[in-house]
């Protein structure tokens, strides 16, 4: 299993994310944006964890990606994929960034999430 998790890429698309959902696997996905981002628009069934608090909420979001797949995402996918990086060095090996963030899963998996 760990070389499986070694081997996990650091980013995957709306799509992939959106099939590994659909395919029931165990996901959860983490969104680092700011609270009025998340007011604004947001995926069905995510946690909100803004990045600012990732440090301080590091024991929490290790117990999410014991559970399964932990899908980071924010606006366009530069502060998840920061975040990846960061809990990767920490040791949070299953964890991944969602590539284009909630603007590309609003292009490429469902037009009702409002773009901002």
């Amino acid at each position: 299993m760990g070389d499986d998790q070694s081997a996990l890429p650091y980013e995957l698309s709306p799509r992939e994310v959106k099939a590994k959902l659909d395919a029931g696997e165990a996901v959860t996905l983490l969104d680092v944006r700011e609270p009025f981002e998340h007011t604004l628009t947001r995926i069905e069934g995510c946690e909100l964890v803004p990045m600012n608090t990732v440090p301080a909420r590091l024991q929490h979001i290790e117990g999410l990606a014991e559970e399964g797949l932990l899908v980071v995402y924010c606006h366009h996918g530069v502060r998840s994929l920061s975040v990846v990086s960061w809990l990767r060095a920490q040791g949070v090996a299953n964890c991944i960034s969602m590539s284009g963030g909630i603007e590309g899963w609003s292009l490429e998996v469902d037009r009702r999430v409002p773009r901002y």
